[in-house]
This record gives C-alpha cells, structure tokens and sequence, in this order.
C-alpha cells in the first residue's frame, strides 16, 4: 500500500538530536569526541581578517605617489597605533616638513608607490561557535566544527526572528488563550525565555526588548505589530540575523491564535529548564524552522516514557495522527486524520486534487486538499 507523506511539524517530548555546528571558514575545533559539553559553550573559534581602511598618504602629505614609501616611518608588515606618526615628508631644505597621523589601529598590509595610497588592516575579528545543545560530541570536523547529540524536548515553531538565545523557561501567560501583553512581562524574566499563550502584542515585545529578556514565544502575532518592530515588511527570504534585542517565536502563525494545547503542555512540563533557541527561519527551498531544545536531565529522563521516532517514520500521513491546516479557510486549525480517500475529488477551485478527511478539536469534520495540512510530530 502506497503511503502520503507530508511535511511535519516536529513537538517531541523526546527525541534523540542532533546539531552540527559549523565554522563559516576554517579554523580550531576546541573539543573533542565524547566530551560532555553545556549548550554556551565554545567549541570551535576562528579569526575573521580585520577590516581594511585605505589612507591616502600622499594627499595628506603632499608628496607625489612615488615618494610615499621613502616618507613612511613603517614598514609593510609593522603594527600602528591610533595617533602613531605614520609618514613624514622630506620638506624643502629640511624644513616645511608636513606629516600625519593614524587615526585607527592595526597591521600595514601594502604601501603603494602608484597610487600614493597605504592600506592598514584592523585586528583580526575572533568568531566562536557556541554548542548550542547541551548533550556529547559525536563527531568532530577538523577545522570546521562539531556534532552534539542529546535526548531533548524539541519543539519547531512557525515563523521566527533573531537568532539563537539561551536561558531558563519562565511563563508569563497561564493558559494558551491568553494573550501575551506588556503588563504580564517583569524584571524577574531579564535573561529568560518567556512564554506566552495566544497572540503576543506589539507592545509585549517591545517592553521584553526594554528588559532584556532571551527570547518571547507565543501562539500567534498580528503582522502589523512585526512590521513595527523591524522597521519593514518580513520578506519570504531566510530570517534570524534580525537584532532587534530579544529572539521571537510564534508557534501557530500570524494572527490572534492559541497556541496548541500539546504545545503549551510541553512547555509547562519543562518550566525552568534550560533552552536554546533559535529564530532562523526559511520558507522556501530547504525550509528551516524556528526551533527551541531543551535538553533531557537524568531525572526527566527517567520520568519520560516515550519513544523516539525514527526518520523513515515521520511525516507519514495516516488516519488519527495530529495534523495543523495551514490554508483558508481554516487557517491554524487543528485536528486529527479521520479519513484518507485514495480517488481524486473535484475542489471549489474546478482543479482536482486528492483530499482527506480531518476532524477538528471542535468535533467539526472538514474536508481539505493534503497539501493543505502539515502534520505535528510528537
């Protein structure tokens, strides 16, 4: 028998994970196979070339270009200061010496007798790739990076912005109708990642950012108030380099929508635990989602029974497992798969399609197009 599959949603109470971390370009990996590592640690740093900044020296001086390397009093290679006399020319007799100063640091890569122009490197910029998930080094990429595996609860979001963020989960909100308002945000969440329940408010945010929390996420947002916020309509590009000051989640997506009842229960279960999170969204070609980890301690381990899924598993469509219907006109509704007819069905639209069946937490039973549903893996 064929089988539909679909793509999925992943809301695992456990599951075994894990997180390549990788070097934009090569460098040193600082830990090795089997070490035990804590999700903020630095496993591998490098060092980006400083930034150049071209001095015309021969303008300030006024020499022509030529002379400009007989007027330095550095050589290619040697290290300035800001405020250091880099050049000096040979004046009239001895006299009417003109000279000047460097008003930034760094290494002098070239000097040029074409062009009269000296090119001064800054100090190297350091990048360091934190572990991001608590767990073991399984595998080591030399000079690149690492893989870290753990047992974790793992929950994807629908849309994210910023990057990744670390901290205690703390919930604001106290159940997942509950809109996420300013006033329900303190000092006590500075460094947390808060939770909400259904849309969290512009104003919610902005006063997370004035206090400095990790990251805020809840079930929905109106598009308007993330439009305030950036300072810009978010594209359908890849986000997660956004710095707006905290890292936002939304769960279920755009609107005043209630976050899932699976959803929020996982959460509550892991209240206080450490989390990392990451924002970084990409809707189209290789589709990455915002995602929160929260790795297993040996107690939750021992207090959690279910099993992990393996990959040929997920994203099988079949009757009763949990899917979310992601066109209008049922939006952000969920529910389970009661029927998978096999034959094509003619849609409103004329086009024909093959459909399934899905009866809705209300009891409601509606019919929609599969591409219609994703479905939520737990």
């Amino acid at each position: 028998m064929a089988k539909a599959y679909s793509p999925g949603l992943q809301i695992r109470q456990r599951v075994l994970h894990s997180s390549r971390r990788i070097l934009p370009i090569p460098g040193d990996v600082l830990v090795k196979v089997g070490d035990q590592v804590s999700s903020q640690q630095i496993v591998a740093q490098t060092f980006m070339p400083g930034d150049v900044t071209p001095i015309n020296v021969a303008n300030q001086i006024s020499v022509a270009p030529s002379e400009v390397p007989n007027c330095m009093l550095f050589l290619e290679g040697d290290e300035v200061q800001e405020g250091d006399i880099l050049a000096r020319s040979k004046g009239i007799f001895g006299f009417f010496k003109a000279e000047m100063t460097t008003k930034t640091s760094g290494t002098i890569e070239s000097i040029s007798h074409v062009t009269g122009q000296v090119i001064l490197r800054g100090a190297p910029l350091p990048i360091q790739v934190r572990a991001y998930q608590a767990g073991t080094v399984k595998e080591v990429i030399p000079e690149q990076g690492v893989v870290i595996e753990s047992e974790v609860t793992f929950l994807q979001g629908i849309l994210g912005i910023g990057g990744e963020a670390y901290g205690l989960i703390k919930f604001a909100c106290q159940n997942k109708e509950q809109d996420l308002e300013a006033h329900l945000l303190d000092e006590s969440m500075q460094g947390k990642i808060v939770i909400g329940g259904a849309r969290m408010t512009g104003e919610a945010v902005k006063r997370g950012i004035e206090i400095g929390v990790a990251a805020i996420i809840s079930g929905g947002m109106d598009d308007e108030d993330l439009k305030e916020i950036l300072g810009y309509d978010l594209g359908v590009a890849v986000t997660g380099s956004e710095n707006i000051g905290t890292t936002l989640i939304i769960t279920e997506g755009f609107g005043d929508i209630a976050m899932a009842e699976r959803t929020f229960s996982l959460f509550k279960e892991r209240e206080g635990a450490e989390a990392a999170v990451n924002g970084t969204t990409q809707i189209r070609a290789g589709v990455l989602r915002p995602e929160i980890v929260i790795p297993l301690s040996e107690h939750t381990k021992s207090d959690t029974t279910s099993e992990t899924k393996s990959e040929t598993e997920m994203g099988i469509l079949e009757i009763g497992v949990p899917v979310r219907i992601i066109r209008d006109p049922y939006f952000g509704l969920l529910g389970s798969v009661s029927q998978l007819p096999t034959e094509l069905q003619t849609l409103e639209s004329g086009s024909e399609s093959r459909v399934l069946e899905v009866i809705l937490e209300s009891g409601k039973t509606v019919v929609v197009p599969r591409a219609n549903v994703e479905l939520i893996e737990g």
